[in-house]
């Protein structure tokens, strides 16, 4: 038989609450239990994300024998010889080529999508659930199954290997999420705020622009951050959209591009520290954006819910 569990009486308004009662034989509740399985869980999960990276950016300071040697071993020589190479190998090129990419495609991304978004949340119209499931198929749609008429759909309006037929297919791609995401976000904002905007006499662009996507800002952040993730990263598109076709077309390989073109480059003198260097520099941007914007990251997610 179970030790009773001491009750505690109860206290005077004004003063703080009792903490959570112990048994009598100082064991403690099942909430502990959990939490010390939840907290090892997550160490446990934290050091397979961080030591894989600890062993990329040691790896750029090594060179190729030490790199067979020692997995987790320290360089011998600390230098930034190895990133100013992999810079001039053309990484600086692909970095360039995918920060021009991502200035005009998240932006965008993130004004149509919340335009499309807070119509379809603060509007009742004929089609508005079977316009807002269109947009939700497109997010569960293989990518791989629309490159090839993808291909021919850029081709035919001559924007292979261009810039701006790259951002147009960013767009489309990260569009539902995008609606998805804010159509959720904007069905939480008082309705109050909007109907009193207009009372006032603002319009509904104004209403939107100076009023409801204020309000929404960790929303913004939040898929903003996600948006850029996803085109940072993004590797099969580019592969197929962003190629010379012609001898005198230029290169305009994204980063995920130039790794591999980098890779390949080597042929069989390995140079294995600058291809480690060239991916450091492509992961050291994404790290300190969402280092930057980790609490607005959190708070967008969970302010849906508490509302």
């Amino acid at each position: 038989m179970s030790a009773p569990i001491k009750e505690t009486a109860p206290l005077p308004a004004g003063r703080p609450a009792a903490k959570v009662p112990v048994r009598p034989d100082g064991r403690r509740g099942e909430g502990t239990v959990l939490n010390v399985f939840s907290h090892g869980f997550l160490a446990v999960w934290a050091l397979l994300i961080v030591l894989p990276l600890l062993w990329l950016v040691l790896s750029a300071f090594k060179t190729d024998a030490q790199i067979g040697g020692s997995a987790f071993g320290w360089p011998e020589h600390w230098s930034l010889d190895v990133f100013s190479r992999a810079w001039d190998k053309g990484i600086g090129d692909y970095f360039l080529n995918t920060v021009i990419v991502l200035v005009f495609s998240v932006p965008l991304t993130m004004l149509f999508g919340s335009m499309a978004a807070y119509v379809l949340a603060r509007y009742r119209f004929w089609g508005n659930r079977l316009l807002y499931y269109f947009f939700v198929a497109g997010a569960m749609f293989p990518v791989f199954l629309a490159l090839v008429p993808l291909f021919f759909m850029v081709k035919r309006l001559d924007m292979l290997n261009t810039y701006q037929g790259l951002i147009l297919v960013y767009i489309a791609y990260s569009m539902p999420f995008t609606v998805f995401f804010m159509h959720a976000f904007f069905r939480t904002l008082p309705t109050a705020v909007f109907e009193a905007a207009i009372l006032d006499g603002a319009s509904h662009t104004r209403t939107f622009f100076q009023v409801m996507l204020p309000m929404a800002k960790p929303g913004l952040i939040s898929v903003g951050i996600f948006n850029t993730l996803g085109q940072w990263n993004q590797f099969i598109l580019p592969t197929v959209l962003m190629q010379p076709q012609s001898g005198s077309d230029p290169e305009r390989y994204v980063l995920t591009q130039g790794l591999i073109q980098l890779q390949q480059q080597q042929g069989y003198a390995s140079d294995l520290p600058v291809l480690f260097a060239g991916v450091t520099i492509a992961m050291i941007p994404m790290l300190v954006v969402y280092l930057s914007f980790q609490r607005q990251v959190q708070a967008g997610l969970t302010s849906a819910t508490l509302k």
